[in-house]
């Protein structure tokens, strides 16, 4: 027997001088879903998003350190070169991949706060 089922979430922190970037990167540039928070956590965090059965949620911490950390979210897209286009068009630094694997083509970059995120599409056969 499985305990677990899915992942319902994921939480992704920023400083709190940021929250109109992060706002901007998620819900604009990535085109996520706002989700409306429940009334007891209105004054905690950013955002929540929707996207597909798993939801984003940002928060702020006062001494958020992700700009050294490896770990990560993954978004899996359809068109890695089409995405790419659209992340350069806006001036997001591509974080090439450094340890190629035989079912994705990816790569990594990094949200407003710091927070990695690796972008992967199944390798064409």
């Amino acid at each position: 027997m499985t305990w677990i089922d899915a992942i319902d979430h994921i939480q992704i922190t920023t400083s709190p001088d940021l929250q109109d970037e992060m706002r901007f990167f998620y819900g604009t540039l990535l085109r996520l879903t706002p989700l409306e928070r429940p009334k007891s956590l209105q004054n905690n965090g950013i955002a929540w998003y929707q996207l597909g059965h798993i939801q984003p949620h940002i928060s702020t911490e006062k001494d958020a350190t992700n700009y050294a950390s490896r770990r990560h979210s993954c978004f899996r897209v359809q068109s890695l070169s089409a995405f790419r286009q659209h992340l350069s068009a806006h001036n997001i630094d591509i974080i090439p991949n450094q340890q190629p694997i035989e079912e994705y083509d990816r790569f990594y970059l990094r949200d407003p706060g710091g927070n990695r995120i690796e972008v992967a599409a199944p390798r064409q056969k």
